[in-house]
């Protein structure tokens, strides 16, 4: 059976090793804090820019559906003024 200066060293050494572990495993702890900032501050940069590329999709769409509406009104207008030519040569065929 160990002495008690025996189990008291065993005890003290133990104690230490855990002391030393704590330390490395608070390091690892503070470290990983640090990552997982900085994953976060990514993830809301990847949030904010991933926002801005759908306003602008958005606004590319309005903007394409105005074009698009842009060029059938002017397809619209031609139409039109060619109808009132012909209209026109009718009156004037009309009228001899």
């Amino acid at each position: 059976m160990p002495s008690v200066t025996e189990q008291l060293s065993a005890v003290v050494e133990k104690t230490e090793r855990l002391i030393e572990l704590c330390g490395a495993l608070q390091e690892e702890n503070d470290l990983l804090k640090l990552e997982n900032q900085s994953l976060h501050t990514a993830l809301n940069a990847s949030k904010d820019k991933t926002k801005d590329v759908e306003e602008k999709l958005r606004v590319l769409k309005v903007a394409r559906s105005f074009s698009d509406t842009n060029e059938k009104s002017l397809d619209i207008k031609q139409k039109i003024n060619e109808f009132v030519r012909e209209i026109d040569k009718c009156i004037v065929l009309l009228k001899k």
